[in-house]
């Protein structure tokens, strides 16, 4: 086991990718970095996160925000309760004018589960407590070929010493190397310990839940001008462009464009489409380009915009 952990850790400092949330201990940019990276690639998160950063850079900025800012910085990164929640816990922290510093502590916080809180706890605290992601049970199922628990055998081997970058090299190992389709044995720092390397079974680790079948769906954005701005309508705390089937007198005009879009197991087809308007909807807003960046857009509503402006020419800007 000390032999497993010293060549785990010695390729993880040799091998760990450069991320932004690696270089500092500060528990609040952790605490960001893990509620963002929630079912989210690491590429996509990283412009976010340092956005994020560069207008919240600590607890007190972030618990006197509004939401509708927040959710301005979190748009396209998806699964926005995640930003209210984060929001709601900035107010919490800020309130009690102190981090909380350990794991119990920290799953007291909205949005802070069980594997956020030990990430969270060993990487900012030095907390002895094992993480176990998708990555991480992947890499320990393969380990013992499924012959231990992976949260048991993830807590056994930690390395206690340095528990914050211990999960974060199972972490690295499992994104990097023991891949869920093509594990790339020939390069695993600890492959002589992989029982399921060894039976020629790495395949079978972990076993894969069957996804939901997945929906294909369209649906028609209507891009009203109005007033020196563009029509929007009000869903969830963001601004979308209104869907046709619930505008009343919408005089449609030439098609815009298409595109697709998903949204965990839906796939869009858009279409978009101008048109004049007699009567706004209750709720509605004329938004000026000016206040596009500054307000949070649906993602739909973004990409709708970017064809549109690409078509109308550079004075529509």
């Amino acid at each position: 086991m000390r032999v497993f952990r010293r060549r785990l850790m010695e390729w993880f400092d040799e091998k760990a990718r450069d991320l932004p949330w690696r270089r500092t201990r500060d528990p609040y940019r952790i605490w960001v970095s893990e509620i963002m990276l929630q079912q989210t690639r690491v590429a996509a998160v990283i412009p976010y996160y340092e956005r994020f950063l560069e207008r919240f850079p600590d607890v007190r900025a972030l618990a006197s925000a509004e939401e509708s800012e927040v959710l301005a910085l979190w748009s396209g990164l998806g699964y926005y309760s995640r930003a209210r929640n984060l929001l709601r816990a900035a107010r919490m922290i800020h309130e009690s004018e102190r981090f909380p510093r350990s794991y119990e502590e920290l799953r007291a916080l909205p949005g802070v589960g069980v594997y956020t809180a030990a990430a969270i706890a060993s990487i900012a605290f030095g907390e002895p407590r094992a993480v176990v992601d998708g990555n991480v049970r992947r890499v320990l199922s393969r380990l013992s070929c499924g012959a231990e628990d992976p949260a048991g055998l993830a807590q056994r081997l930690l390395d206690r010493q340095r528990p914050g970058d211990f999960n974060q090299a199972l972490m690295e190992l499992g994104a990097e190397v023991c891949q869920p389709r093509s594990p790339r044995c020939d390069v695993c720092p600890v492959e002589r310990y992989c029982q399921a390397r060894k039976q020629g079974r790495q395949s079978e680790f972990p076993e894969r839940r069957p996804r939901p079948p997945r929906q294909r769906l369209r649906l028609t954005l209507a891009l009203v001008s109005r007033r020196g701005g563009i029509l929007f309508v009000q869903e969830n705390g963001f601004w979308n462009l209104p869907q046709l089937g619930g505008l009343t007198g919408f005089d449609k005009g030439r098609e815009v464009g298409r595109f697709r879009h998903s949204i965990l197991n839906r796939d869009y087809e858009v279409t978009v489409v101008e048109g004049k308007l007699g009567e706004a909807p209750a709720g509605s807003r004329n938004l000026r380009p000016q206040e596009w960046a500054r307000l949070p857009l649906a993602t739909l509503a973004r990409k709708a915009l970017a064809i549109w402006l690409r078509k109308a020419g550079p004075e529509t800007h």
